[in-house]
C-alpha cells in the first residue's frame, strides 16, 4: 500500500535526501559506524564477512544483500538520516503549522440537494500546529492511511471547503486516491 501522506511528512522533515541505492545505503551506515564492517554487521545481525561481501563485491560471487536484508538497511538509514535536523523540523512544523498541497478526490456528505460525488481537487491549504501535531502523531502510532486521510480530509475541508467554519456548517469532507501530497513550512 502507498502511503501518500506518511511520505510526504517524512520529505518534510529532510533537507538532503536520503540515498536511494543499497550500495550508497551501506556507505552511509559504514560512515556512522567509523568503517568498521563489525559494528555494521552487528547492527544488521549479519556476519562481518557478509557486509564485506557486500562492500567490496568481487566476480562471481554473492556481492549483493537479498531484498530482506536491503529494507532493514534501507530502514536502519531512513531512521539515523539527520536526526538532529528531523527533530528541529518537526518541532518547527507542530509549532507553526504546515502548508498542504495536494491533488486528491474529494467527496461530501452533508444535506439533501448536495452532491455527494468524488471529484479531483487540487488544494492547497495552511494547516495550523494543532492539526499538524495530530498528524505525526498518527505517523507515529503508524495507523492506516485511510485513518491519514481522514485526519487530513477534516483539516482540509474545514479550511478549504468550509472556509474555516464561515460557510457549509455539516459539510462532511472525505479524501481518497491521493495522485500526490507535499508538505512545506511556514
Amino acid at each position: 500500500m502507498v502511503r501518500a501522506i506518511g511520505d510526504g511528512l517524512e520529505r518534510l522533515l529532510y533537507t538532503r535526501p536520503v540515498p536511494v541505492t543499497t550500495a550508497d545505503q551501506l556507505k552511509a551506515l559504514l560512515r556512522w559506524e567509523r568503517g568498521s564492517t563489525r559494528q555494521v554487521a552487528a547492527v544488521l545481525g549479519v556476519s562481518q564477512r557478509t557486509v564485506q561481501r557486500w562492500v567490496t563485491p568481487k566476480a562471481g560471487s554473492q556481492g549483493r544483500p537479498n531484498p530482506g536484508h536491503e529494507q532493514r538497511i534501507a530502514e536502519l538509514v531512513r531512521a539515523r538520516w539527520q536526526p538532529l535536523i528531523r527533530a528541529r523540523r518537526r518541532a518547527a512544523a507542530e509549532a507553526g503549522g504546515v502548508v498542504v498541497h495536494t491533488r486528491a478526490r474529494f467527496g461530501f456528505k452533508a444535506g439533501g440537494g448536495s452532491s455527494d460525488d468524488p471529484r479531483l481537487r487540487r488544494v492547497t491549504g495552511r494547516l495550523n500546529g494543532a492539526v499538524t501535531q495530530q498528524i505525526f502523531a498518527a505517523l507515529d502510532a503508524d495507523v492506516s492511511e485511510e485513518q491519514h486521510e481522514l485526519i487530513l480530509g477534516r483539516a482540509l475541508g474545514h479550511l478549504y471547503f468550509r472556509e474555516a467554519g464561515h460557510r457549509a456548517h455539516g459539510l462532511h469532507v472525505t479524501l481518497k486516491d491521493i495522485d500526490f501530497i507535499e508538505f512545506a513550512l511556514q
